[in-house]
């Protein structure tokens, strides 16, 4: 993964902020294209490139209608519904390869003191990332287009931490998850600094499988504190590790897919990004799709 494809995620956030804008209207190739100042042949495939399928099923995916359905269908507990995605291709949990161990007492009240911590800085389908890892893992991942503004957000974390900028073998562990393929590596950890109760929801957001959407109110009755649906939502909100801990995939019960750290167009992305994911696991477009594609 290079540059380019966060360049071309650039391309693509504005095709889907309209998507997103206009979905009721059920845009056809060539108006999204329009909107792009591309053809609608060389639109087509940049899009299936990215998202591994066409617009036209990529705007299925993220309809308030699939939100909806995937609610409404959702008949069982987030554990339950775990189970039955089954633990095989790109359906697997991210519990199965993610790994939380929190930060000790002693760590989380002096603000990092003793911790020496790794960044740098990478490329993802969504945009530029910067990620920073202690000793036992990574302790933040933030979608990020300033630098040195983004350092700044991390290093007030852990204000008392000593920092390094170099690129470490987990950072590029951690690229591989985005991608269409099966997770080829071993489990990745995460050191995080959080309350109990913000590390109990961080674990409850892994357990949502790829593809699938949660609630607020879901989400705190699988936890079993069904009345704090309101904590829940910010403990959800101060997840410090954007994509690892999904937090993109709990929508409001109405279907509308709600607030996101990292922004809504990024959030929209990624939640029909996970659903063609979850789909199409081993190729970028079903055979249909790519007979209905334009000509050059």
């Amino acid at each position: 993964m290079d540059n380019q494809d966060s360049l071309n995620y650039e391309r693509i956030a504005t095709a889907i902020a309209y998507i997103r804008d206009h979905f009721k209207e059920q845009p056809d190739l060539d108006t999204i294209a329009e909107k792009v100042h591309l053809s609608p042949f060389h639109f087509q495939r940049l899009f299936s490139e990215w998202a591994g399928t066409s617009p036209k099923k990529f705007l299925q995916y993220i309809s308030l209608e699939h939100a909806r359905k995937v609610l409404k269908e959702q008949q069982v507990s987030l554990a339950e519904a775990a189970f039955e995605t089954g633990l095989s291709g790109t359906g697997r949990l991210h519990e199965l390869f993610v790994k939380i161990e929190g930060m000790t007492p002693a760590e989380y009240k002096s603000g990092g003191k003793n911790l020496e911590i790794h960044y740098s800085y990478g490329v993802s389908p969504f945009g530029r990332l910067l990620i920073a890892s202690t000793g036992k893992g990574i302790c933040h991942v933030a979608f990020t287009s300033d630098d040195a503004g983004g350092l700044a957000i991390l290093q007030s974390h852990f204000p008392n931490a000593r920092f390094l900028h170099q690129d470490e073998a987990i950072h590029r562990q951690l690229q591989q998850v985005f991608t269409h393929n099966p997770w080829p590596g071993p489990l990745l950890k995460l050191h995080l600094k959080g309350t109990d109760f913000q590390l109990k929801v961080w674990e409850a957001l892994l357990r949502i499988p790829l593809g699938q959407l949660s609630t607020y109110g879901n989400l705190a009755a699988e936890i079993e504190k069904p009345a704090a649906s309101r904590a829940v939502g910010t403990a959800i909100g101060s997840n410090p590790v954007a994509f690892l801990i999904p937090c993109h995939r709990v929508i409001q019960a109405s279907g509308a897919l709600g607030g996101y750290m990292w922004g809504p167009v990024r959030k929209t992305a990624i939640i029909g990004w996970e659903a063609a994911s979850a789909d199409t696991p081993d190729k970028p477009n079903d055979p249909e799709e790519r007979m209905q594609s334009p000509k050059p």
